[in-house]
């Protein structure tokens, strides 16, 4: 299978800039450069961001050379947001970012350059970008892009009118500097990218290449990597190897068929295969524990990947006793975390520290076995929890349901 029929068969090419055979021959000829984006809002990527990365790492893999554009200088005016403009962030905020970006992209796709598309835009002054670059680019074919058109009811800043022509003009620079011929990106981005082909026609008549991958999506439609509004970072001191891991093997049967094929390097006889277990006996989760599995192994190691299976079965199991509390809070980093201090019978207990929204609901968990502490079953309303109870004297576990923990931590 050839790297375009590789990127078809897994559902990551969406959107063209041109004729789609030309795209093939140059994804699957001889070695060019590359490059695919980030703003650096924060000092990680998160996992939203993983399917750009493996993207690029499959091209990578196939003998490209891949660029990493770091948006120092687009990152100080943020990308169009279809409902409000974007927080301005500090030039101290910005730098400290990008340099945990590098590291995180060096470490995941050990063949990228990385550039700051600030070093090429500090000294550009308004009037020479207006004469160079501005003129180029029609205001009627700005307004006619979806994210553009979207914010005009509500308003749009200049800055951020103005981020395209950056953008733009980055695939230009890097044509001419870096001899880049195609830039990969989310479909949000296509016009934005589609600017940058544009003006490398126009203004030194040279051929480019564009194409988007299609945004991934959990089965609700929200964006996917999102875990109650929190994002999932790929840098594992924000986020422990085991949230990522419990979070891909919650993924829904509906979508991880679709996941497996953007977020694995496995082949297409191996995703088939494990695809065809799942299907055999959807309740053991192969796909998800494979997912999983595979993730968290491409991003922090076999030994990372491996820890985190065996602490969410043990988790599972509620065997808390088999696990140090060092393990159980790396396992439980993320979950909802509270001090408790004053001793309270069972009920109060959940009222008070928001895992019932009232008293009802609290006995109706209790009644219904659904309330475990630290493992066992407490099907007692009137139950005092004591801080006797806490593990090593530290933290009490609390499960409600099969999924949603919390932990006390004894003040």
């Amino acid at each position: 299978m050839t790297l375009y029929e590789d990127l078809k068969w897994r559902g990551l090419i969406k959107d063209v800039a041109g004729d789609e055979s030309e795209l093939q021959k140059v994804l699957d000829g001889p070695s060019f450069a590359f490059y695919w984006g980030t703003d650096p809002t924060a000092d990680s990527l998160h996992i939203g961001h993983y399917s750009s990365l493996c993207m690029a790492k499959r091209l990578a893999n196939a003998g490209h050379h891949p660029i990493l554009l770091c948006g120092g200088a687009t990152g100080r005016i943020g990308d169009p947001r279809p409902t409000a403009e974007r927080e301005i962030i500090s030039e101290e905020t910005v730098n400290k970012n990008i340099n945990g970006i590098r590291a995180q992209v060096q470490s995941i796709v050990p063949q990228a350059e990385l550039v700051d598309n600030y070093e090429w835009t500090k000294d550009y002054t308004f009037l020479n970008f207006l004469r160079d670059i501005g003129k180029y680019i029609n205001v009627n074919y700005m307004l006619d892009k979806d994210i553009i058109r979207r914010r005009l009811e509500t308003g749009i800043t200049f800055a951020e009118f103005s981020y395209m022509l950056l953008q733009g003009y980055d695939f230009l620079h890097l044509f001419q500097e870096k001899k880049v011929i195609m830039q990969v990106a989310g479909s949000d981005q296509w016009g934005n990218i589609t600017t940058g082909v544009d003006l490398i026609r126009k203004v030194v008549d040279g051929s480019a290449y564009a194409f988007t991958m299609p945004l991934i999506l959990d089965a609700t439609g929200k964006k996917f990597g999102k875990s109650e509004g929190n994002a999932l970072w790929l840098n594992k001191e924000k986020t422990a190897p085991y949230a990522i891991y419990q979070y891909l093997i919650n993924a829904d049967d509906s979508k991880v068929l679709e996941y497996l094929k953007v977020f694995t390097f496995l082949s297409k006889e191996e995703i088939e295969k494990v695809y065809e277990e799942h299907l055999a006996a959807p309740e053991k989760r192969i796909a998800q524990k494979t997912l999983a599995w595979q993730i968290v192994k491409d991003l922090h190691g076999e030994k990372e990947a491996n820890n985190a299976v065996s602490v969410s079965e043990k988790l599972f199991a509620g065997d808390f006793k088999s696990l140090s509390v060092s393990d159980i809070m790396t396992g439980m980093k993320g979950v909802p975390t509270f001090k408790y201090s004053e001793e309270l019978p069972l009920v109060d207990f959940l009222v008070n520290n928001k895992i019932a929204s009232s008293k009802r609901e609290a006995r109706e968990f209790i009644t219904g076995n659904a309330i475990t502490i630290n493992g066992e079953v407490i099907n007692e309303t009137d139950k005092v929890i004591s801080k006797d109870m806490a593990l090593e004297g530290k933290i009490i576990i609390v499960r409600r349901g099969k999924k949603k923990y919390f932990v006390a931590e004894i003040a």
